[in-house]
């Protein structure tokens, strides 16, 4: 097909919008370890998961077998407000870069919440409303998950707490707002009004907190409270089934022009984001359909995939939360303040760490300035503001277009851009002026935390 025939950006009907979700457990050959009991180091059931968790929510984290989840009518109606999103031809990019390579990218930032976070907000709050719960609890880095799970809450009219990674309160003023315009109640963490908290602060004085914390914090509050649950944005497999769509749209918009990326990029704190674009991609990889080269990035201050270890930890920095086998910095690890919100969790997804482990996909870490280098450069080529988060994804598909300049192959390269920077203006204030650096953890740092692991036989 002769390339001036694809578009800049490729729009997909509301019938293209995919009618289920599709659950990549189901073609791993080797599944992801299951969640433990702390106390008993044995694997969690689904009635000691029920009290945490939406029952069927629960159904959906346990079931590895099921290729494709129907998605239900209620959410479809949600998601026709702001899908299909877009797959967009980076061409401006392209022609600044001098690069023969083709750069795509899946833009995920077409709504109030800013990132593809709505779409599993939208599905969770679904399912505690049918549930007849009265409110759901959560914890937020950033911010995009935060403000997601307010709007979703909002509209089935459900109650929701949000506890906010303490530095990303501080430095995201007007996403904290938009939690509140949706009727969230917001709280910076580690806080005062848990006992886990209070804990953590008495441990670290002055800590800037970190998602670990956060969910100590929002697992607490649920547990305490009749007719709350709690609900995460990231790491947990209901979540990467969640945001398959991304993948399934992006994957049905390229195969409408028969292009076949040879690289395909996505940053990667939780995993949710990743997870959900890679989905389709990679489940022809496991089948032996298809061949691509998946790239995680992941920031320099917090390495899990790169310089983490595969082992069974807390979720949590509190230690409350049931045991997950992944790539890990341990729990006990905070990593400095820096501006990707997102990514500032010690460990990552088990089913993405189980398939990083068996060799099916390759990590990168990658320092904030140089992430915010790339993020200018797509913004002034591309027109959008990408978030730190996203921006990481851009460094590595920036990086691996050069290198087909270098080389002159004609390679395909499909990104992530999973949300906007336009609330984290402080970040690129920071960068502008000159004012930030790069702080990445020292050997002994991971070490000393990687100690402390739960000793699982």
């Amino acid at each position: 097909m002769a390339e001036t025939k694809i578009p800049y950006k490729i729009y997909l009907e509301e019938d293209e919008m995919p009618k289920s979700w599709y659950n990549l457990r189901a073609d791993m050959k080797n599944k992801p370890e299951p969640l433990v009991n702390p106390g008993t180091g044995k694997p969690l059931s689904k009635e000691e998961l029920i009290p945490i968790f939406c029952e069927e929510l629960v159904d959906q984290e346990l079931d590895d077998t099921t290729p494709m989840i129907p998605i239900p009518d209620e959410i479809r109606d949600f998601y026709k407000m702001y899908r299909p999103s877009p797959l967009v031809r980076a061409y401006c990019l392209e022609k600044k870069l001098g690069t023969p390579a083709k750069i795509y990218y899946k833009f995920e930032g077409n709504n109030t919440s800013g990132s593809h976070k709505l779409n599993s907000a939208i599905a969770q709050a679904y399912y505690a409303k049918k549930q007849g719960l009265k409110g759901v609890t959560t914890e937020t880095g950033a911010g995009q998950w935060g403000t997601a799970l307010s709007m979703a809450c909002s509209y089935f009219d459900l109650d929701c707490k949000v506890y906010m990674v303490k530095v990303s309160y501080e430095q995201k003023p007007f996403r904290r707002e938009v939690m509140r315009t949706y009727g969230a109640s917001v709280v910076p963490s580690p806080s005062e009004t848990t006992e886990v908290g209070k804990k953590i602060l008495a441990e670290h004085p002055g800590t800037t907190g970190s998602l670990g914390c956060a969910i100590s914090e929002a697992v607490e509050t649920a547990t305490k409270n009749e007719g709350y649950r709690y609900v995460l944005g990231s790491v947990l497999n209901q979540v990467l089934l969640h945001q398959s769509v991304i993948g399934l749209e992006a994957k049905t918009a390229l195969d409408k022009y028969d292009i076949h990326p040879d690289i395909i990029i996505g940053c990667s704190g939780g995993g949710s984001n990743l997870g959900g674009l890679i989905a389709p991609f990679m489940g022809e990889k496991l089948r032996g359909e298809a061949d691509y080269r998946i790239i995680a990035v992941e920031p320099a201050s917090c390495p899990s995939f790169t310089r983490g270890t595969f082992a069974y930890d807390f979720c949590d920095t509190g230690m409350i939360c049931p045991l997950a086998k992944m790539y890990t910095l341990g729990s006990s690890f905070i990593p400095s303040a820096n501006h990707a919100g997102g990514l500032r969790f010690h460990g990552m997804s088990t089913t993405l760490s189980q398939l990083y482990h068996d060799g099916f996909m390759e990590a990168v870490s990658v320092e904030q300035t140089s992430v915010f280098e790339a993020a200018e450069q797509f913004a002034r080529s591309e027109g959008i503001l990408p978030a730190p988060e996203s921006s990481h994804a851009i460094r590595v598909a920036i990086d691996e277009a050069m290198k087909c300049k270098e080389t002159g192959e004609e390679k395909t390269i499909v990104f992530g851009l999973s949300g906007t920077g336009y609330f984290d203006l402080v970040a690129y204030q920071k960068y502008n002026d000159g004012q930030m650096s790069d702080e990445i953890p020292t050997d002994e740092d991971i070490a000393a935390s990687i100690a402390k692991l739960p000793k699982i036989n």
